[in-house]
């Protein structure tokens, strides 16, 4: 069984029918193309299921960071979770405001994250300076003691780290 959290609705907005819950899930379940240890909720990208009046189904989604070459197979992949839903038109778009952050991912995703040897980011408190990161916590063997190898990883928002007491290398998910 898939949960997702969703946000209560902002005034004005009605709340999601039975099925656009359902459509939601189905949608939040998606595992992200570049870290598949997590599903698309819990990274925080998919922002919402609304079925509209011609019936097409309409599913938001915010990148981790403008640009980012991923949304493309995130859209495709819920395009197709949901066409095996037996949804006949899927349209997904793409809502860069309000910014995705790092705040956004799910308690789950960050242990999930550390669980894959991921370190995860630390949250910072919404509208706040963005933390400067001057340790890091290694996902092998939990030191501290750890050095920046690269600013970039395998994808934009990791940095490739290594740990000076298990000298265990390792991502490092860049708070944003």
């Amino acid at each position: 069984m898939v949960t997702t959290t969703r946000p209560a609705p902002r005034t004005g907005t009605p709340a999601l029918s039975r099925l656009e819950e359902e459509l939601a899930a189905l949608a939040g379940a998606v595992p992200d193309p570049e870290l598949p240890v997590l599903s698309l909720a819990e990274l925080g990208v998919m922002r919402g299921v609304r079925i509209r009046e011609d019936g097409v189904v309409e599913v938001s989604l915010t990148p981790t960071y403008t640009g980012c070459p991923a949304i493309e197979a995130m859209s495709a992949d819920i395009e197709r979770a949901l066409h095996d839903r037996g949804i006949a038109e899927v349209s997904v778009q793409t809502v860069l405001a309000p910014a995705w952050s790092t705040d956004d991912i799910s308690a789950e995703g960050r242990r999930k994250l550390a669980e894959f040897g991921i370190a995860p980011p630390r949250p910072h408190s919404a509208g706040g300076p963005v933390p400067v990161t001057l340790s890091v916590r290694c996902p092998n063997c939990g030191s501290t003691d750890t050095e920046l190898l690269s600013r970039f990883s395998s994808t934009a928002c990791k940095a490739l780290r290594r740990c000076t007491s298990c000298r265990e290398p390792f991502d490092h998910f860049k708070e944003l």
